[in-house]
């Protein structure tokens, strides 16, 4: 897990000195401040008299005998100068105060929100002060900012000297003064515990810079329909600022209000593998920036000149998301602001660059255009949004909060699939009890001390050591032969192992192989005509289907090839022999062979006859389906997912359920096709895990899979009522060239449905033709399987069933067709219409299969192995 290191590190230090040697710093007398507090108050804590800090340009006011001088309860406290040290140099932490007692600081403030910044060296003040017994709890205006706060684990976790906490409170003007105070704990187990304190800032902020003014519509809540206010009762913590893409920005170099951002050095420990190896890092600093939509002191300007941004390559940008982790503590909700400015030229207009953005899992924006936010080119903008963080277990100190930017996969909704962004901060709210404060981190692992060899004694003579250092010499030289050894029979075994990957004609392979045939690659040849373009019979994603024949052109065979430059096409197709290799069903297509040789990558299929469930749809080059012929197909593609589902050794979830992977032999028996996006999972519960990258066809996808990226077998029950869908109207999923309401056939049906006019969009062949109960019933089971939420949705083996009760309800009505008959009409002698509950671990008899099938509680599970796209 990575770390979550606090905002301030002692290696910023070692970049501040470095910076001061390569540049002048941006002062103040420079450039003066955007913002200007109304207070600007710095206490060099266990200092007498004033310190110039070079840093910021601002004198730090010593608190021994001076009006920032704190109460004590009793006079113990002491002042000691922090051990010198080349990485730490600035005023706030080189002296200190101490005390085994509690003491207060009190400020007389004006009304307002402020920032307070409390800095603690973590080093040995001395030997009566054990470094480790640095423990204290910190309080202010009734909010708990940190409690049994032990520093040196929290710096030895992290690796670093200085630690720096800020926090917004807001100050009443009935309030007379701010009081900080510092308790060491009081327990059995630290007896000799204390506190102490570096230096303490406190600094005006901009009214409703942070909390949400009363008359604005307030944060809204990811993931919920609901808008949550920050007001001035609350208290924030600072967590997280970065100037993503850009350079670390220090005090000096803000707004006014004295704020630190970490640059990409401390970015890139939250960046994930991926976007750290395909994302770019734009600027353009001579920019002018325009800040007609937000105060010009929300952030420095540098901040919005420069980005990270997913690179330029549709097809990379569509295999990943952007994706930041910060380690946060659990149990707090978080505010996320989010900059963004568009400074590069070539997005001018809303709609160049339109992308989504996931926060801890869950989707904030479908559509994120920032000119469409902000106005225009070099026109910056920020975002709120608000999230909770729970843990999965109490023991779970941390959490991972993430922020994924994704392209968005849909190219004819933005001209640029890409995404960027420029800044974030994020905060930490009080909970209920006013409390802000979290664990402290686990200390980092204990070295375990070498064990010494025992010392001869004077009396052994020379003769027993000499034997005893050939003994070890031969043990040591034996074994260093056997590795030897050993080394080489595995670097043996792995050049067979890529002879073998390389596949000569032979056909060993190790790829499954039980089930499924290898063919060389002149057989391949042979059975298309060298891949002619008269054998052609689909294109795809993957490349082209050709029709073939083998067995001396005996057996047609449908032979899909892969397109040599597809990166994605690789996995899915090693994915399809993985799993069809294993599956035999009367309603899965079955896989005759495959071929890996010279590069080439191609699958071997039993050729079906009749092609695909969409070419008899709304096709117009073939007749139109009678219904019942219809309610049979449905029922056979039912029943080959419900064995996915259920049937195989684990459960196999499809995710690309759709009408044109649902093949018909010449008998119309229906088969489902297409397992290159298929997962495996265990056939017991497991942890929900989040999915990377969600993957699908646009019109057929879950919202809910696609909203929180957590798939379930209850994702293909979602396709498969689209499916139900077509089948019913008679037209495709997505249908561009129409009104926009009617584009999406699953969100228009569900319209027509609510509205009770879905007998009015149905395929004008089947007008007359369907018995009402069974139009119903149908009816039923589609919009069951469309519902929004994954666990109201029936598993497969209630849908086999159900859809083999409406067949029955058509063959019994005879040639009554009543279309009169309302959807929520139900035949008295209806079976039930049963749902599906997650971990029912119910067996049930298949009607269709006429087998008993133990039903197993879907599994939620994360797409982590490899997140290409599709």
């Amino acid at each position: 897990m990575k770390k979550n290191v606090p905002i301030l590190t002692s290696q910023l230090y070692l970049s501040l000195f470095l910076h001061i040697i390569t540049g002048p710093l941006v002062s103040a007398r420079d450039s003066p401040p955007i913002y200007t507090p109304v207070e600007d108050i710095t206490v060099k804590c266990g200092y007498s008299g004033n310190l110039l800090n070079e840093n910021d340009e601002r004198y730090w006011h010593g608190d021994i005998n001076s009006n920032f001088s704190p109460t004590t309860g009793s006079d113990t406290s002491v002042f000691r100068d922090a051990p010198h040290s080349y990485t730490v140099h600035q005023v706030s932490y080189t002296t200190a105060r101490l005390s085994r007692s509690e003491f207060t600081y009190s400020f007389k403030l004006t009304s307002g929100q402020k920032f307070i910044r409390l800095y603690f060296n973590s080093v040995s003040y001395g030997p009566d002060l054990d470094r480790s017994k640095a423990l204290f709890s910190v309080k202010a205006s009734g909010f708990t900012l940190l409690h049994d706060f032990n520093t040196s684990v929290t710096a030895d976790a992290y690796a670093i000297e200085t630690i720096y906490r800020e926090f917004c409170l807001n100050m009443e003007s009935s309030e007379q003064s701010l009081n900080i105070t510092f308790t060491p704990s009081q327990s059995l187990a630290s007896p000799d515990a204390y506190a102490f304190i570096n230096g303490i800032e406190i600094v005006s902020m901009p009214t409703n810079l942070y909390f949400t003014a009363a008359q604005s519509h307030g944060v809204e809540l990811v993931g919920d329909n609901f808008n949550f206010h920050i007001e001035n009762k609350s208290a924030l913590e600072t967590v997280y600022r970065i100037n993503v893409g850009g350079n670390s920005l220090f005090f000096s170099e803000d707004t006014g209000m004295y704020r630190n951002w970490e640059g990409v050095q401390e970015e890139h420990k939250y960046l994930d593998d991926l976007s750290l190896k395909f994302s770019v890092l734009p600027q353009n600093t001579s920019i002018e920036l325009d800040f007609a939509r937000i105060a010009e002191y929300s952030a420095p300007k540098e901040v919005y000149q420069t980005g990270r941004s997913m690179g330029m390559n549709k097809t990379i940008n569509k295999s990943y998301n952007l994706t930041w982790n910060f380690p946060v503590d659990p149990k707090f909700y978080y505010l996320v602001r989010l900059h963004f400015c568009e400074f590069e030229t070539i997005v001018a207009m809303a709609g160049d660059r339109n992308f989504l953005i996931y926060i801890a899992n869950d989707l904030a924006v479908e559509g994120a255009d920032i000119i469409a936010w902000s106005g225009g080119n070099g026109r910056p903008v920020y975002r709120d949004y608000l999230v909770t963080c729970l843990a999965a277990s109490e023991s779970q100190k941390k959490v991972h909060l993430s922020i994924a930017l994704r392209a968005n996969p849909s190219d004819w909704l933005t001209n640029f699939n890409d995404a960027i962004l420029n800044g974030l901060e994020i905060f930490k709210l009080n909970d209920t009890n006013s409390n802000l404060a979290g664990h402290n981190p686990n200390p980092p692992p204990m070295l375990t001390p070498k064990k010494s060899l025992p010392q001869s004694p004077e009396t052994t003579n020379t003769d027993s050591t000499r034997t005893s250092m050939l003994a070890i010499i031969a043990g040591v030289v034996s074994t260093v032969t056997i590795v030897m050894f050993l080394g080489l029979i595995l670097v043996f075994r792995r050049q067979q192992k890529f002879k073998d990957s390389r596949r000569s004609s032979n056909g060993n392979s190790s790829l499954p192989s039980a089930l499924c045939h290898y063919f060389s690659l002149a057989e391949i040849k042979a059975a298309t005509q060298n891949f002619s373009d008269i054998c052609i019979i689909g294109r795809g994603g993957f490349g082209n289907v050709y029709k073939g024949y083998i067995d001396g052109g005996a057996t047609p065979v449908a032979i899909k090839r892969l397109k040599p430059e597809s990166s994605q096409g690789a996995h899915e197709f090693k994915t399809e022999i993985e799993m069809l290799s294993q599956l035999r069903h009367r309603h899965l297509v079955s896989l005759i062979g495959y071929c890996v040789d010279e590069r080439e990558m191609i699958l071997v299929y039993d050729f079906m006859d009749r092609g695909t469930l969409s070419d008899h749809l709304y096709h117009k080059d073939n007749p139109s389906l009678p219904w019942e012929q219809r309610l049979e197909i449905c029922i056979g593609a039912a029943r080959g997912l419900h064995y996915l589902h259920t049937g195989a050794m684990c459960t196999i979830i499809h995710r690309d359920v759709k009408s044109t992977n649902i093949l018909l032999d010449e008998k119309w028996i229906a088969k489902v096709s297409d397992f290159g996006l298929s997962k495996m999972s265990a056939t017991t519960m497991s942890n929900a895990y989040i999915s990377t990258v969600v993957k699908g066809s646009f019109g057929y996808l879950d919202p809910e899979y696609y909203r929180r990226q957590q798939l379930s077998v209850k994702s293909d029950v979602y396709s498969f009522g689209v499916v139900l869908c077509e089948v019913l109207c008679g037209r495709p999923a997505v249908v561009r060239m129409v009104e926009r309401m009617q584009m999406n056939l699953a969100e228009w049906a569900k319209t027509c449905h609510h509205n009770g006019t879905l007998n009015e969009i149905i395929d004008p062949c089947l007008k007359g033709k369907v018995a009402g109960l069974c139009f119903n019933k149908f009816v039923e089971i589609a919009m069951s399987c469309m519902h929004d939420n994954g666990i109201e949705r029936p598993s497969m083996a209630n849908v086999v069933r159900e859809l083999e009760f409406a067949l029955k309800l058509q063959r019994s009505a005879g040639d009554d067709m009543d279309f009169n008959i309302v959807e929520n009409n139900i035949c008295e002698d209806e079976v039930a219409f049963i749902k599906d509950k997650e971990g029912s671990g119910k067996s049930e008899q298949s009607c269709a299969t006429n087998e008993s099938i133990i039903l197993i509680s879907e599994t939620i599970f994360s797409e982590i192995n490899n997140p290409d796209g599709r």
